[in-house]
């Protein structure tokens, strides 16, 4: 039942108790946590369209209007190149860094082309090799994550998605760089922690960062996919859950009706923390750096409760 519904049938239920004179204080209370349940469910699909707006900036979108000189780096030295994940130098500002990204593709030929974002182990093992070229030449990591997940496929399992996944987990935690993090559309499960490990990790207003799809969560625990808003509200996956979690270090603002509406000021809104976040962590000694982001990794997920 929607908001509107719930509340119309509040007012009606008020009056009726009114002309009879009966007590429904409780009845009410009963509605009105129905209709916070049915807002919080409408909050949580309206970020989850948004995150996946057709229209919506993706990670390459941003990369040309954020960096100069974009150069893109391909293959992992083991296998074969993975276009689902993106990556090379650039220029934020004269400062050279390396960027790595998902890839969704915008038309149906690039969506194919880039499995739709979803990297396969050769994806991440190239995200591993620019991570770690960029701490041999100590260049600050920019990570752009937009992905429903790694690829499930036959293939992806033969070659060690797990442990692909795994590996950059560690390693990107021991990185000896500054590493900033930002999800820009979907983050979602293992596909998109293996490139979201940072000092800083950001999301934009609308995206959303969560352990499952909403679909998949409504299948597999509601036993009912059609119940996918329910499993969204369920899961917590906007930006402003994940920042009340501490699990995000920042929300970045869109414009109003959601990046899509203007991606030049959503990108100038990332530029901006960018140029601030990469200054302030590269005045810190990149051991305190490595500690402190460790601290920060094994914190998230912790929750105490008042006696």
């Amino acid at each position: 039942m929607s908001k509107e519904s719930l509340q119309k049938k509040m007012i009606e239920l008020a009056n009726l108790a009114r002309e009879a004179g009966i007590e429904i204080s409780s009845e009410m209370d009963f509605l009105e946590n129905k209709i916070q349940q049915a807002a919080q469910t409408e909050s949580a699909w309206k970020c989850v369209e948004l995150a996946r707006h057709p229209e919506r900036p993706y990670s390459l979108d941003y990369i040309n209007r954020i960096f100069d000189d974009f150069t893109e780096l391909h293959g992992d030295r083991a296998f074969g190149d993975d276009s689902a994940i993106t990556g090379g130098l650039a220029f934020l500002d004269g400062r050279p860094v390396t960027v790595i990204a998902n890839q969704k593709g915008r038309t149906l030929q690039q969506r194919a082309e880039r499995n739709a974002g979803m990297a396969n182990p050769e994806g991440y093992r190239k995200a591993l090799r620019l991570a770690k070229q960029a701490e041999k030449f100590k260049r600050p990591l920019v990570t752009f994550v937009d992905t429903v997940g790694a690829y499930p496929g036959l293939g992806a399992e033969e070659r060690g998605i797990g442990e692909a996944i795994a590996r950059n987990l560690r390693d990107f935690s021991r990185l000896k760089i500054p590493i900033i993090c930002i999800i820009i559309g979907e983050g979602g499960s293992g596909g998109a922690l293996g490139i979201c490990v940072g000092d800083k990790v950001y999301m934009l207003e609308n995206a959303i960062y969560s352990v499952i799809s909403p679909e998949g969560c409504a299948s597999i625990l509601l036993r009912d996919s059609s119940r996918a808003k329910d499993a969204a509200a369920m899961l917590r996956i906007s930006s402003n859950d994940l920042m009340a979690f501490n699990v995000i270090n920042g929300i970045i603002k869109e414009p109003p009706g959601g990046a899509h509406t203007n991606p030049d000021a959503a990108a100038a809104a990332i530029k901006e923390v960018l140029l601030k976040d990469i200054k302030e962590l590269q005045q810190h000694n990149p051991e305190v750096l490595v500690r402190y982001r460790n601290r920060k990794i094994r914190n998230t997920g912790h929750w105490k409760e008042a006696l």
